[in-house]
């Protein structure tokens, strides 16, 4: 932790800065033990004093000073000293704190939804890769989320070093973040710091600056509203759910209601999937937690074991034995929970934070045969039936829900105020973003809406255009039988469209590591290492594949289109039985499946159905199967030949 060294005076001689609040932090937390300074570019050093007070900051033998403005802030910029350390930084003015176990490195912003929160113990494989993260020239800082309409001095959140004593459970590491990092110091081998700022569920518009939207003119409304709302001042509920879910919630108060060792006795006993009704709060928007004991063997099989609570209306928190196991705010997302470290042989004791917004209906939506616990041999263990229920809160005066509350925040630049501008201008290499689920029905908007975001960030944080790279859409959904249009394989065009214009930037295709029935796909290892093989290439210059085979031109022939491939470097390879995943299309604009073959560094496409086919599509759906990849073990990503116009088009 920080070391101070001195004490706020309580009084100041000479002009004194009144903050309407509680003062912001001397040095803003963003800067603390353990963190990363990056290297090779002078690093912005800053905080909070009283007016006209001298500040100066020292490390490596290197210092320099800053003098506190009108407001109170103070910043000043220092050259870090070579790669590595650990290094001392000392602070002094009014205050004086040291920061200890600095190093100096990379440091990457790590933005998105909740796949890009996704935590590492979380993942594929996720508790041997817990167990096995050890690396301490990793280094994380979590943004504490934060939903506003108003100025944020400082983020939440400290730095911590990757260990299997901090990786692993929620406010550990995102897997995506982790796996990313990794990659990079094998090749580049000095310290990386990651910052991760993500929320889930959130469209894009969120963590872009006010600025970078109202070119677009998209979202004026919001904007408008949004400022108004800050000219306003009071209560921030807006339109996000989660400060009325957490500020009112009884079983988050005092002793947790996940405590296995709670005295439940009084609870009311209820039948799961329902639970309600039984409470007497059929018809009203309500907070409810259950419990559930469940007796496991004395010696628990090996393998990752899951709790499976299907869809759920709307958000849930899930713990098992007192440990956060889950959480989700998307109905159509079936909750799949690795449960596996926090389970003990005997007595267990599964407990649901379970917010409903519906007057009727909401809660687990699928029967109760259902829900169950599968451990690492299969063994089902059945959840559905009797639990024990309490009322936390309800939406009914005194604590009624705001009015036109969404569960998740959509308005445009709350999580830009509240998460990413209290990091500028934060030295850093770079940016990876794993987002994109709730822009999928406005996919053609994203084109534009995207570069706007980039460019508001770059500006604000003043390092010229640093690098972005993107984590392109995974698979998801039932595949379907017939081609057509597709708002997810338009808005994975929709990406790339994006990173052209944003420049210096790249998409990390993904569609090979998706799942079918869940939008938190578990395979975070393929995304993060292929986002740092855009990153080794892009940013660093090395001679890496960092992409699949991508359309270079199409000729035709009589009865059929030939698509020549760029980045086929080594041969093109089908993955599977047979090359599939290929449309073709007539002047009729009717589009039917393709036979496909290899030939060198083109694809071939005819079909008995389309005598003169006039264009061609790939991976064009949701779920596609990803048969086509290169020598270096990397998917072609989706494209298509034409340039007719798309399902999203227009929409706003």
């Amino acid at each position: 932790m920080r070391r101070m060294l001195g004490a706020w005076a309580a009084l100041a001689v000479g002009m004194l800065t009144v903050w309407a609040a509680d003062p912001p932090p001397f040095v803003s937390s963003i800067f603390g033990d353990y963190m990363v300074l990056q290297r090779g570019k002078p690093n912005a050093i800053w905080g909070w004093s009283q007016a006209g007070d001298r500040v100066t900051v020292e490390i490596a033998g290197k210092s320099s000073a800053a003098v506190a403005g009108p407001d109170g802030k103070w910043m000043t910029r220092i050259e870090p000293p070579p790669p590595g350390g650990p290094y001392t930084v000392k602070i002094a003015g009014r205050q004086t704190v040291e920061l200890h176990e600095v190093l100096v490195g990379d440091v990457w912003l790590c933005s998105g939804q909740s796949n890009m929160g996704f935590g590492l113990g979380q993942a594929r494989n996720g508790a041997d890769e817990v167990k096995n993260a050890n690396h301490p020239e990793i280094r994380f800082f979590n943004v504490r989320q934060k939903v506003t309409y108003s100025h944020v001095d400082a983020p939440q959140g400290t730095w911590k070093i990757v260990s299997p004593t901090t990786v692993g459970g929620f406010g550990g590491v995102s897997a995506v973040a982790y796996f990313f990092a990794r990659r990079l110091q094998e090749s580049i081998h000095v310290p990386i710091g990651l910052v991760h700022a993500s929320v889930g569920g959130v469209p894009a518009e969120t963590f872009a600056s006010a600025g970078s939207l109202k070119p677009l003119h998209d979202f004026d409304a919001g904007v408008a509203e949004v400022e108004a709302r800050a000219a306003k001042g009071g209560p921030e509920y807006g339109n996000y759910i989660m400060h009325w879910y957490d500020e009112y919630d009884a079983g988050s108060k005092g002793g947790s209601w996940a405590d296995p060792e709670l005295d439940d006795s009084a609870w009311k006993a209820v039948a799961v999937p329902g639970a309600f009704e039984e409470l007497g709060v059929a018809g009203v928007p309500s907070l409810v937690w259950l419990r559930k004991e469940i007796t496991l063997p004395a010696r628990l099989p090996q393998g990752p074991a899951r709790l499976y609570l299907g869809p759920v209306e709307k958000m849930d928190t899930t713990f098992v034995n007192g440990r956060q196991v889950g959480a989700s705010s998307w109905v159509e997302n079936p909750r799949v929970y690795f449960v596996g470290q926090a389970l003990k042989p005997g007595r267990n004791v599964v407990a649901v934070r379970l917010l409903r917004i519906k007057a009727e209906g909401g809660g687990f939506l699928n029967p109760a045969a259902d829900l169950k616990l599968v451990l690492g041999d299969g063994t089902a263990v059945p959840l559905g039936g009797g639990w024990k229920g309490k009322v936390a809160v309800d939406a009914r005066p005194p604590h009624p829900l705001p009015p036109g509350f969404e569960n998740l925040p959509t308005m445009p630049g709350v999580l830009y105020r509240g998460m990413i501008a209290p990091l500028e201008p934060l030295a850093i290499s770079g940016a990876i973003w794993y987002q994109g689920e709730s822009n999928t029905v406005r996919a053609f908007q994203y084109r534009k809406l995207l570069p706007a975001m980039i460019a508001g960030w770059r500006e604000s944080f003043g390092q010229g255009d640093f690098p972005f790279y993107i984590a392109g859409l995974p698979a998801f959904q039932k595949r379907k039988e017939a081609p057509g249009e597709d708002s997810w394989a338009e808005f994975r065009e929709a990406q790339a469209v994006a990173a052209k214009a944003a420049g210096h930037a790249c998409v990390a295709i993904t569609i090979d590591t998706g799942d079918p029935d869940n939008i938190h796909p578990v395979d975070k290892r393929e995304v993060g290492d292929r986002l740092a093989l855009c990153a080794l290439a892009g940013h660093y210059g090395e001679a890496v594949a960092y992409s699949g085979p991508v359309l270079a031109g199409v000729e035709r022939s009589p009865g059929a289109l030939r698509l020549r491939l760029a980045h086929a470097k080594g041969g093109l390879v089908v993955k599977g039985e047979r090359l599939e995943g290929f449309a073709i299309a007539g002047e009729d604009r009717q589009w039917r499946w393709a036979e496909a073959r290899v030939e060198g560094d083109s694809v071939v496409l005819s079909s008995a159905g389309i005598a003169a086919p006039v264009a061609a599509r790939y991976a064009w759906q949701s779920n596609p199967p990803a048969t086509l990849w290169n020598a270096a073990g990397l998917p072609a990503g989706p494209f298509r030949t034409d340039d007719w116009p798309l399902s999203t088009e227009g929409i706003r």
